[in-house]
């Protein structure tokens, strides 16, 4: 069994510097994290062993003076409600969710009706939407029908979004709302993109892959699922210790990638382990 690692694949520099930043505070200070900071057990099992706590986001009740806005983001309203409340906000927000916060911003202040391409609830989404109430989100093609009329729409996405969807998205609104304007503005992250590219390149040339990423982690569910929709076996693993051998037995080709969120050590230790299987049972 040959094994391919992506071209692009696990942590990107808005989780890396996340994580920098809590860890650097966490050193001076007892801090609390305002959900998870990044959707992956073993980095919170990481943090949790640094002391660091965990509250929620919804609230304004904190068992340590300073907490941390995680890398998915928050609404104005949320940051501003901990710091009427008392305490010492950081922000770990990656800077490609705060240019999404800002164009949604600016389509709204040139008239528009906003809309959030994105999974409805999650939290980057509700991060999204929290300063402006009447914002719709879309998640499917089904959401269209209850997708208000108006003249000017303003459309974002949530960053961890495949690209191939949201245009497609995008494109059945000015389809079913013809009559009206839509101005598009494309807010999926270069690092999703990346790793999406890279793994329709493994697509090409594999029959199986593995995906090395959170359970609830939305980018590397896309790669899952991007995995699955091509018509190949597709394996989505948290740690090295899940791959099982009878999953190979007839593997040719592995292709190997991780979302966003996903140590590299991680993906070493899993590429690791693929190797073990390729060399120690027959494939």
């Amino acid at each position: 069994m040959r094994i391919i690692l992506a071209e692009h694949f696990g942590v990107c520099f808005g989780v890396r510097d996340a994580l920098s930043e809590a860890g650097r505070i966490a050193r001076v200070v007892p801090l609390t994290i305002l959900g998870e900071l990044v959707h992956n057990p073993i980095i919170l099992a990481g943090l949790q062993a640094k002391g660091v706590q965990r509250g929620e986001l919804k609230s304004t009740s904190a068992s340590t003076a300073n907490v941390m806005i995680t890398a998915h983001g928050a609404s104005n309203e949320r940051r501003d409600a901990w710091r009427s409340a008392g305490y010492q906000v950081s922000d770990a927000t990656c800077p490609l969710v705060h240019r999404a916060h800002a164009a949604l911003a600016s389509l709204v202040a040139d008239g528009c009706f906003p809309v959030v391409i994105g999974k409805k609830g999650h939290v980057e989404v509700l991060g999204l939407t929290g300063d402006f109430p009447n914002a719709f989100v879309i998640e499917t093609e089904a959401d269209m029908a209850n997708l208000p009329q108006r003249e000017r729409y303003g459309v974002i996405s949530q960053t961890t979004q495949a690209i191939e969807k949201v245009e497609g998205l995008v494109e059945m609104m000015r389809h079913t709302r013809s009559s009206s304007t839509i101005i598009f503005r494309d807010t999926v992250c270069q690092p999703t993109k990346n790793r999406q590219n890279a793994l329709q390149k493994l697509l090409e040339t594999c029959d199986t892959i593995v995906v090395v990423g959170g359970r609830n982690s939305h980018n590397t569910l896309q790669l899952v699922s991007k995995a699955g929709a091509a018509g190949l076996r597709a394996f989505h693993v948290e740690r090295p210790e899940e791959l099982q051998p009878e999953w190979f037995f007839d593997v040719r080709v592995a292709g190997l990638t991780a979302g966003t969120s996903t140590l590299k050590e991680t993906v070493a230790a899993v590429k690791a382990r693929l190797e073990e299987i390729a060399t120690t049972h027959a494939c």
